[in-house]
């Protein structure tokens, strides 16, 4: 049986003259292909694509879809969307999504841009602002402690130190026996990849001594007792250009998407000079507060 995800991404020409499948249902309510391809196409790019990738978020975006479908069918049931009030609402939000849609249109730059010569040189301008800091990928094993600083290290600590200085010691067995915080003891103490810049004052001034596979001596902090490892090391570095191009084509876009924006409305402000009556403003508080 295909996934959600699967027949979501199947050509529109595998289908046929046949109706699109329906992937979900709430009720009496039927979400189909179609309905839903649609749906995401009127996505963010970024979102959209988000989307495609992910089994999971697509399922829970289609199951949010049925609930509001079933929502929506409740609310016109019940005549809500009738009510003055709503109504008005209703207005404000078209007006707000029709504006927002033309200026998108009237803002997107060519889709030639930008240039090669523009990526490349956005590029060598940022070379700085792209570099990658030193980054480190740590375990730990964490013992809480909240008494005052300077108090007696609790008794678990010497024992813990000991079995992680025996010979082929297995620091992920011992962080998931030993370690207090659960959401890293579940993976081993594994932290994961932190820059410089990420990691504790306390902790990063021990890290430039190890080496790879080594670990710290215990570390009083606020919380508790932290004994760090260092998996792995990368050394500050700035990536190349093929490997941030698509950020800086992305970056580029929208900066000149802005500045159209903004063009625009200088331009459309200029041929339309705007006024405001300040004496009828000055009374709207009053009026609106009767």
């Amino acid at each position: 049986m295909k996934t959600l995800l699967a027949t979501l991404l199947a050509p529109l020409s595998l289908l046929g003259a046949e109706p699109a499948p329906v992937l979900g249902r709430i009720g009496d309510i039927e979400l189909t292909t179609a309905e839903l391809r649609e749906t995401i196409a009127g996505l963010e790019p970024e979102q959209a694509a988000a989307l495609s990738k992910d089994a999971a978020a697509l399922e829970q975006y289609a199951r949010a879809l049925l609930v509001q479908r079933m929502v929506l069918k409740k609310a016109t049931d019940d005549k809500w969307d009738q009510q003055p009030a709503v109504i008005a609402r209703l207005v404000r939000a078209r007006e707000t999504a029709l504006t927002e849609s033309y200026l998108e249109k009237v803002s997107a730059p060519a889709s030639d841009y930008p240039s090669e010569a523009d990526i490349t040189e956005a590029y060598d301008k940022n070379r700085e602002a792209l570099r990658v800091p030193k980054s480190y990928q740590l375990a730990q094993i964490y013992l809480a402690d909240d008494r005052p600083a300077g108090s007696p290290a609790p008794a678990a600590l010497a024992p813990l130190e000991k079995r992680l200085k025996a010979k082929n010691a297995d620091f992920p067995a011992i962080a998931k026996t030993s370690s207090e915080d659960a959401a890293t003891a579940a993976n081993g103490g594994l932290i994961g990849w932190l820059t410089e810049n990420q990691v504790q004052p306390e902790i990063r001034a021990r890290l430039p001594k190890l080496g790879l596979g080594e670990i710290t001596d215990p570390i009083r902090m606020n919380d508790g007792w932290h004994i760090i490892k260092v998996l792995d090391i990368r050394e500050a570095h700035t990536p190349t250009l093929d490997q941030v191009r698509s950020q800086l084509v992305a970056r580029l876009r929208e900066e000149r998407a802005r500045a159209n924006r903004q063009r625009y409305l200088a331009e459309l402000l200029k041929d339309h000079p705007l006024a405001i009556n300040g004496i009828e403003l000055s009374g709207i508080p009053q009026k609106t507060s009767k």
